[in-house]
């Protein structure tokens, strides 16, 4: 099968890509470093060329709700009107367990990326997945002054990124599925206290760095704060824990 994957250099997408060459599929990577800018489509339509199925995991640092709309919006607006006339059968995308219950920028931008899918021309499968262990290390990126990091307050279920990346080829392999069961890791935890553990390990590497936790305002805030972004219900859950990812990060 030949498998196209925006946003392949990333988190997940670099796992989805070895995972699919691994199984003996071509992969075809839609990311700038391929010549593909997704954001104006420039060099799209050449790469999705005899593509059966694109997975998009594709992301940005955008936080304010109009760039993070506009960015997810126009850039599965574009996937899709190029997949449609490559004649893609498949169209898979990664979005977060609660994202319906966050009403922050970056999740009303998922929010509009889920919308232009599902009422799109390309038969679908949506993944919804928790918070990948990863995020620990960059909540301490999010706000920095000097040694210091602000880290939001928030319950998180996190799972390994490779394991959601086995998932998405799982179903990408598939026949379109429509909403996937939510994916989540196996155990329950704070932020802040990931957090000051990656710090700690990052201490005793010789880099200093203090996490202060704080309140997100308003009601996204106080959502994450009620533990949202957890999973509802029962589903697939990942094996590997936070602590094996740490000792292995």
């Amino acid at each position: 099968m030949r498998i196209a994957v925006a946003g392949g250099t990333g988190v997940v997408g670099r796992h989805v890509v070895d995972i699919a060459v691994d199984q003996g599929h071509e992969v075809v990577t839609l990311a700038r470093s391929a010549g593909v800018d997704l954001v104006t489509g420039a060099g799209l339509a050449a790469r999705l060329d005899g593509v059966d199925v694109v997975v998009d995991v594709t992301g940005t640092r955008e936080q304010k709700r109009a760039a993070a709309e506009d960015f997810f919006g126009g850039v599965t607006a574009r996937l899709l009107s190029a997949e449609v006339d490559a004649d893609v059968r498949h169209h898979v995308t990664l979005s977060i367990v609660g994202v319906d219950d966050v009403d922050t920028g970056y999740y009303a931008g998922k929010r509009r990326q889920e919308q232009v899918v599902t009422s799109g021309p390309v038969p679908w499968t949506l993944l919804r997945a928790t918070q990948f262990h990863e995020f620990a290390e960059q909540a301490l990126g999010f706000v920095r002054l000097g040694p210091v990091s602000l880290v939001p307050k928030m319950r998180t279920q996190p799972i390994a990124a490779q394991e959601v990346a086995q998932a998405l080829v799982a179903l990408a392999l598939g026949a379109p599925a429509g909403r996937a069961a939510d994916l989540a890791g196996p155990e329950q935890h704070d932020l802040v206290v990931l957090a000051r553990r990656v710090a700690a390990v990052r201490r005793a590497g010789g880099r200093r760095q203090r996490v202060v936790p704080v309140g997100l305002p308003g009601s996204g805030g106080r959502a994450v704060r009620e533990g949202a972004l957890l999973p509802s219900s029962d589903g697939p859950r990942g094996r590997q824990t936070f602590d094996q990812w740490l000792a292995g990060a």
